[in-house]
């Protein structure tokens, strides 16, 4: 098997996901590439992972945080969602760029590493049925299912349905995405047992206003998840957020 990935490599030698460049393996990224990308570590609020400008102390909690506790326990991200990451996430969610979840694993289990470590399961936002067939397939799926195989916690895939198709979010402001998103996802009525007192890990790859993935949390504490994370590849910073 390694040899047939050697000669793979010949054929086809791998290339950085963001500038195409050869690099030595698969998933590694170039200099240039790595330069222009920021990576979210401490200080961040506890609760939802928003980057802190300053040094704080404790679990310290954001101004929305206080003013109203999330639906999930904490959430974690890898990347700011900038100009560079939000090119390699849309080639991977919409140009069939499927072989860019190599490099994604070990920078989300790095930013996720407090949860995943408690982790029993790991389920992925869910695309509806008619979404699904026009993408061919559901990219917040494959980055959980190659993180959950790399930190070795059970991968569900279809833990979550999403019951109606909702509106195209990207041009929605934060109070039209919570709207367009409620009570649209609930558990699957045949994957109840996977979730029941569980430790769950949301996974999905922006995290941009939280509406998604809240409106998920809540279905799966509905569904008797013990505990609710989230983990994303990468999440939108907005200045003056403190």
């Amino acid at each position: 098997m390694s040899y047939l990935f050697k000669c793979m490599d010949v054929i086809l030698p791998p290339r950085c996901p963001f500038t195409g460049e050869l690099v030595d393996s698969p998933g590694m990224v170039s200099a240039e590439a790595w330069k222009s990308l920021s990576f979210i570590g401490a200080p961040f609020c506890h609760a939802c992972g928003f980057p802190f400008e300053f040094a704080t102390q404790g679990e310290a909690l954001c101004a929305a945080c206080l003013g109203e506790a999330p639906a999930y326990s904490r959430a974690r991200a890898a990347l700011v969602y900038n100009d560079a990451s939000r090119d390699f996430i849309l080639g991977f969610k919409h140009g069939d760029q499927t072989q860019s979840v190599v490099a994604m694993v070990p920078w989300m289990k790095a930013a996720g590493v407090d949860i995943l470590s408690a982790a029993d399961v790991i389920v992925p936002v869910p695309l509806h049925r008619w979404r699904l067939l026009r993408r061919r397939y559901n990219q917040s799926a494959l980055i959980g299912k190659a993180v959950a195989k790399s930190a070795g916690v059970e991968f569900c895939p279809d833990a979550l349905v999403r019951t109606r198709a909702t509106e195209t979010q990207g041009h929605l402001n934060a109070n039209e995405r919570k709207k367009n998103v409620r009570s649209a996802f609930e558990a699957h009525p045949k994957r109840l047992s996977v979730i029941a007192g569980k430790r769950v890990v949301l996974v999905d790859d922006v995290y941009t206003t939280g509406a998604t993935v809240s409106e998920c949390a809540k279905a799966l504490a509905k569904a008797g998840a013990a505990d609710v994370s989230v983990l994303t590849l990468a999440r939108v910073v907005r200045p003056g957020r403190v």
